[in-house]
């Protein structure tokens, strides 16, 4: 039996049933490969239209990085808005910024709507190290402010201190917008509501074919099914699957995550006052938070090709006491990594196989919300609304350099630069 990742996420989880496996073969309208954000966020827009959906994940429910990530609302994308509209003109750009909030907006709305138990609360900071960083920020609040997001706001040092109690930081930008929870719990609840719209989810199913003809067969090792639309949702999970059609736009990468012990409230709420999540504003970042249970969830590194390192405390544990210089030697309850799928560009990689068969993947380490917002655009095209779709899918989309023997390599090159200019602020 496939079991989740040791994670905080997976010990504190709600109870959820076991979903069988596909067997034999059968039919409906939509057949949806992957059951993480990406895919149960679009069966649950189409169940919702009144479509039969059917989700065939190979492992459980959010076993992915849907359940293994940081827990953070972090509204946007990869690249900043002003980047992507450089990058592919303002008809695009526009586009794509009206969508850049929608995301978490659904992740609220489900939670109100299905009475979702997942731990949800408001607030994110993106914290500096250095004065270049905060014009950064302030430069980023501004391009929101021309989208319509007016309500971020420059924190000081002294401000900051409210927030997160930390000497390493200079200063932030605030997004009321913003927000963390529990990513498990989270799909676990969103999952239950598209069962209780009649969807039906087939765990430990591994998808091994997908026949992208007029009417699509997905296949497993022990069924079959035919529908009229195939929505491809895999992410960095996918392994070969359509690999030549759509695998080497993307490449795995992990990031580690490590949960403290429970901490006495004050002394975690001392540490971090707000209860915002906190991310940093470097190219390889850290991000942290608080949980229910009084722990210090704090998570970073990145390993391109999606290995594990040899030690997740070790590379995690020298981070967080850096921050928190009083938490050193504090005790480890667990430790987990996950993969999150890159593109070149840093935007989600969204299209078509063919015209019954959908896909969208790549979303750059920004997947909590993103997922959420490319799943209500999959809806949106079976249903035949596709202009939201076809902004993303209309994009050009570049494999890595080096194909799969070159691609980690060029990619660790170019993480060298970045990690150098932070180094140097």
């Amino acid at each position: 039996m496939i079991e989740h990742a040791p994670s905080y996420y997976a010990a504190t989880a709600n109870p959820s049933p076991p979903r069988p496996r596909l067997q034999g073969q059968t039919t409906t309208d939509v057949c949806i490969v992957g059951a993480g954000f990406t895919g149960i966020s679009a069966g649950l827009e189409l169940a919702e239209r009144g479509y039969k959906v059917i989700v065939l994940e190979g492992a459980k429910v959010g076993w992915g990085a849907s359940g293994r990530n940081g827990g953070q609302i972090v509204n946007g994308y990869s690249r900043g808005l002003d980047v992507i509209e450089k990058r592919y003109g303002m008809a695009a750009g526009e586009a794509i910024g009206r969508m850049a909030l929608e995301g978490g907006h659904i992740i609220r709305e489900r939670v109100a709507k299905y009475a979702i138990d997942c731990a949800l609360v408001a607030g994110g900071m993106m914290v500096a190290f250095t004065g270049r960083q905060m014009r950064f920020l302030d430069h980023e609040r501004k391009v929101w402010a021309r989208h319509g997001h007016t309500a971020m706001e420059m924190i000081d040092r002294a401000g900051l201190q409210n927030i997160v109690a930390s000497d390493r930081y200079i200063g932030g930008l605030y997004d009321p917008l913003g927000g963390h929870m529990h990513p498990l719990n989270l799909v676990l609840g969103e999952a239950a509501a598209l069962e209780s719209l009649g969807g039906i989810i087939h765990e430990e199913s591994r998808v091994i074919a997908v026949d992208s003809g007029a009417s699509p067969t997905v296949s497993t090792d022990h069924g079959t099914v035919r529908a009229k639309h195939v929505l491809i949702c895999g992410n960095a999970y996918l392994a070969p699957l359509l690999d030549k059609e759509i695998g080497s736009k993307i490449m795995p990468v992990s990031s580690q995550v490590i949960a403290t012990e429970k901490l006495d409230p004050a002394r975690l709420e001392a540490l971090l006052p707000a209860n915002y999540c906190i991310e940093d504003a470097n190219y390889i970042l850290d991000y942290f938070r608080r949980t229910p249970d009084n722990r210090l969830l704090y998570g970073g590194g990145t390993v391109y090709g999606g290995a594990d390192p040899a030690s997740i405390e070790g590379k995690i544990r020298p981070c967080l006491e850096k921050t928190f210089p009083s938490l050193k030697g504090v005790k480890i309850d667990y430790r987990w990594s996950g993969n999150f799928a890159l593109t070149l560009p840093r935007i989600p990689h969204v299209g078509r196989i063919s015209n019954t068969v959908y896909f969208s993947h790549g979303d750059s380490g920004h997947g909590v919300t993103t997922t959420h917002l490319l799943g209500r655009l999959l809806g949106e095209a079976v249903a035949g609304e596709t202009a939201r779709f076809d902004v993303f899918a209309g994009l050009p989309y570049l494999p890595f350099p080096g194909g799969r023997t070159f691609r980690v390599p060029l990619t660790v090159i170019g993480a060298w630069y970045y990690q150098a200019l932070d180094r140097l602020g």
